[in-house]
């Protein structure tokens, strides 16, 4: 029973539902309270203290502005533009806050508790809806870091049988192996046996053909969270397994397999996507999680039926990997990425984590990969968030360099959207039909231009 409440806790959504509506409610309503003993119940002075209250917000609403604005636009702190949506959210936030310790100044009493009161729900609710724009924390499970998802050894997963060609004849007959209504996610350790590195339990989802007694040997979408983040945090954030589901509701049960491996090791670790001093973070992605899904899993091991995506860091590492390994990959679906991998500066890079060897890190910026060892046979899915005009450029700059290469290249970007998983699930929605046409689990039945939340640029 307490087990079941827990699991129920920590699955309430912060993006939707009873948690945000009881916050933002609960907030609403002590405001009003407060703005109308600040009106017609506070102590004479010779400032109204509605008035005061008022010009504090004003004040440090304007500050939150502008050092807000300063911190994400100019001096790009956090390597990104945060977006106007969050910018004016937390410039909100320090009006509201302004406002209630100004009020707490002037109050006394019960009253001043209210203020006081205030201060963590406009905090909360200012944090809730930076989180809303980003998508980030879905669950207050992503929020204390629960993973909800049973692990992958509580399940018999058996190796392929036929091939997806196979399986679809299958289906035409009904004559389809008995399989579960939908896939589900699992937790598993994936072993660091060549590259030593030390990753977080990786996350896979496996759609129901590949849960059957007889599964095909199914494409695979090699999926990496950005930086801070978590191959937990990348399911639930990016939507996968509904995603997914829903995919293979309309396919016979099929839909890619998702391994979402965990790039860095820790959430405030960034290891560049490379085998450097800090750790062999490309040796991890592309040899070990390679070889433990084609010895464990039913999946196809053509390098056309492989792909890579990631939001954010997760983006730069797919465009820097994927034609490092021709072999391995035939497709990239980058969102938010970045031109090259980034903690600091070039120099300090180098020093930290190339020992000062600037051909080895010369060698992982997308646009040298690209030109040096990717091919016209694989592919570019790449995508934006419109708000976001850093990372449109930079997909434009990388998907240039793709084209040259004799890459297909889709460029989208995602009106509405800035640097969040909003762009994500809008741009992968698409690009998950474009991955099954390509790899044969169904055709698309309409155009990218077709497609309601994204915008075709080339």
């Amino acid at each position: 029973m307490e087990d079941s409440v827990w699991k129920t806790v920590m699955g309430l959504s912060l993006v939707r539902g009873i948690v945000p509506r009881t916050l933002f409610g609960l907030t609403a309503v002590a405001a009003i309270m407060l703005i109308g003993i600040l009106a017609f119940g506070g102590r004479r002075r010779r400032t109204h203290p509605l008035i005061a209250s008022l010009v504090a917000a004003t004040l440090a609403g304007a500050g939150g502005l502008l050092a807000t604005w300063l911190m994400s636009d100019v001096f790009m702190v956090f390597g990104v533009s945060l977006g106007w949506p969050v910018i004016l959210t937390v410039a909100g936030g320090f009006a509201g806050l302004g406002f209630v310790l100004a009020a707490a100044a002037t109050l006394r009493g019960a009253r001043r508790a209210l203020a006081v009161v205030l201060v963590p729900l406009v905090l909360a609710s200012t944090a809730l809806g930076v989180d809303s724009i980003y998508g980030e924390y879905q669950t207050i499970g992503n929020l204390v870091g629960y993973t909800p998802y049973p692990p992958l050894g509580s399940v018999t997963v058996r190796k392929a049988s036929m091939s997806v060609g196979e399986w679809r004849d299958k289906a035409r007959k009904g004559a389809l192996p008995s399989m579960p209504d939908s896939g589900k996610v699992f937790a598993v350790d994936i072993p660091n046996t060549e590259s030593k590195f030390k990753a977080r339990k990786a996350m896979v989802y496996l759609p129901p053909a590949a849960l059957s007694d007889r599964p095909p040997a199914l494409p695979v979408m090699e999926l990496l969270a950005g930086q801070p983040g978590s191959p937990g945090r990348l399911i639930d954030a990016g939507n996968i397994a509904a995603t997914m589901n829903a995919y293979a509701a309309e396919h016979d049960g099929l839909a890619p397999i998702v391994l979402a491996p965990d790039q860095n090791g820790s959430a405030t670790h960034n290891s560049l996507c490379a085998d450097t001093t800090r750790g062999n973070a490309e040796t991890y992605l592309t040899k070990d999680v390679v070889n433990w899904a084609t010895t464990t899993l039913p999946v196809a091991k053509s390098a056309r039926m492989w792909a890579m995506g990631g939001f954010s860091q997760g983006g730069t590492c797919t465009t820097q990997l994927v034609p490092r390994h021709p072999d391995i990959y035939g497709a990239m679906l980058p969102v938010d990425g970045e031109l090259e991998p980034t903690d600091g500066s070039v120099e300090t890079m180098v020093r930290r984590y190339f020992a000062g060897d600037r051909k080895a890190y010369d060698g992982q910026v997308p646009v040298n990969a690209i030109a040096a060892t990717g091919t016209a046979d694989q592919a570019l899915f790449a995508g934006a968030g419109k708000g976001d005009r850093k990372s449109v450029a930079n997909m434009r700059t990388i998907a240039a360099a793709a084209r040259a290469a004799g890459m297909e290249t889709t460029e989208l970007v995602v009106p509405g959207a800035d640097h969040d998983w909003h762009a994500v699930q809008a741009v992968w929605n698409p690009g998950l039909d474009w991955f099954g046409a390509r790899t044969g689990l169904g055709e698309m039945t309409k155009s990218l231009e077709e497609y309601p939340q994204v915008e075709v640029l080339q």
